[in-house]
């Protein structure tokens, strides 16, 4: 049954270009099919999450990330009445606007545009779907509902203060009310990309060995998952016990953003999405000794997988390939491919270029990165290993 808080596609904001919708499928469900059938979609699978993307075949890659973000947010907006089409929508397209080499490539790019107004990947996500994908007759982007793009643009919680020049600029003609919560169906997607990422990183840095079962069991509510299996199926084969328990892992999350959010929804009785927007808080959350037990977790992998060893040898070589290629462009932008020079030749300032630019190498994947890297500059050996999440 739907929630009266749940967001009705009858009743959408509608499009920035007016367009005959589907007679087979709600505005929703269209939103996401433009999503997967985007070229900075198909892309993802070519984007570290934490390991270099060509590093193993097993390792989860963006694009296996957002599918895994995708599923559990669809279980989570089905159990709070909400609409799974737009949760689903905004799941696969969150991380749309990531960088090669994850958050590695986003600081070294972040930094490199400081003097252009920085870079996000959040805003840059936006810039994607609502420009950069130039496949339709009539406009740029994929033209999505207005309750698509809030999720996309503020799924985290109100854009504030110091916002990203891409938000900034594509609010100036589409008003998203940054100020504002996003739909409980956003807050859900944002919730589940914690959920999969807090769940697979466990799953691959013991697949790559930079930690083993033991240890996990020594964390909060991993202890316990791994104490239920023992329980349940004493001498268990090792890869079996440890899908098990993180199998457990992952439930208990699930289990505990539902009942949360349930108790907020109860608590705040939202009667339309309007009032959940407008609530001042969250609805959608983790109980605070869960946040408090996750963040444990968090502080092990970081010390153990985003910044062992290997990590920081790949995030030296992967940081100076960006920082090589940003002014190579700038000072050279006739090697940019030639879809990208038509927009070259309207520049006016260096501002212009730079987001050119950064665009560009923003929707690089990571083996073309290092692919162009050693086409036009060379010099830089990619260590086996992995990267920053």
């Amino acid at each position: 049954m739907t929630a009266p808080y749940a967001t009705d596609p009858a009743q959408t904001r509608g499009r920035l270009h007016a367009e005959d919708e589907s007679a087979h499928r709600s505005v929703f469900q269209r939103d996401r099919d433009r999503i997967i059938h985007s070229s900075a979609f198909r892309r993802l699978k070519h984007k570290t999450q934490v390991f270099i993307e060509h590093e193993g075949d097993y390792f989860r890659t963006r694009l296996t990330h957002s599918i895994e973000v995708a599923q559990v947010a669809r279980t989570v907006a089905a159990s709070l009445g909400l609409n799974a089409e737009l949760t689903e929508a905004v799941a696969l397209a969150h991380d749309l606007g990531h960088t090669p080499f994850g958050h590695t490539g986003e600081e070294a790019l972040d930094r490199l545009m400081q003097p252009y107004g920085g870079f996000d990947h959040n805003a840059q996500a936006l810039r994607i779907v609502t420009n950069l994908e130039r496949h339709y007759a009539e406009w740029d982007g994929l033209n999505l509902t207005w309750e698509t793009l809030e999720g996309i643009a503020k799924h985290n919680g109100p854009v504030t203060g110091d916002i990203p020049w891409a938000l900034t600029a594509y609010n100036e003609r589409h008003d998203l009310e940054l100020h504002t919560h996003a739909s409980a169906e956003a807050q859900v997607a944002a919730l589940s990309d914690d959920i999969a990422y807090n769940n697979h990183d466990l799953h691959d840095g013991l697949r790559a060995e930079l930690f083993n079962t033991d240890e996990l069991a020594e964390l909060p509510v991993l202890g316990d998952c791994f104490a239920r299996v023992d329980a349940k199926y004493p001498g268990l084969n090792y890869y079996r016990r440890r899908h098990e328990a993180l199998r457990r892992f992952f439930g208990v999350l699930v289990e505990d953003v539902i009942a949360v959010s349930r108790a907020n929804l109860a608590e705040v009785d939202p009667q339309s999405v309007e009032d959940v927007r407008a609530a001042g808080r969250m609805m959608i959350q983790f109980t605070p000794e869960l946040w408090r037990d996750l963040k444990v977790i968090r502080s092990f992998l970081f010390t153990r997988m985003y910044r062992a060893p290997a990590v920081v040898e790949m995030r030296r070589a992967v940081t100076q390939m960006i920082d090589e290629l940003f002014p190579f462009f700038m000072s050279r932008p006739e090697h940019l491919p030639k879809q990208w020079r038509k927009d070259v030749a309207d520049v006016k300032t260096d501002e212009d270029l730079a987001r050119i630019v950064a665009d560009y190498i923003a929707g690089m994947t990571d083996r073309f990165a290092i692919q162009e890297h050693q086409r036009l500059i060379g010099g830089t050996d990619v260590p086996s290993g992995v990267t920053d999440v």
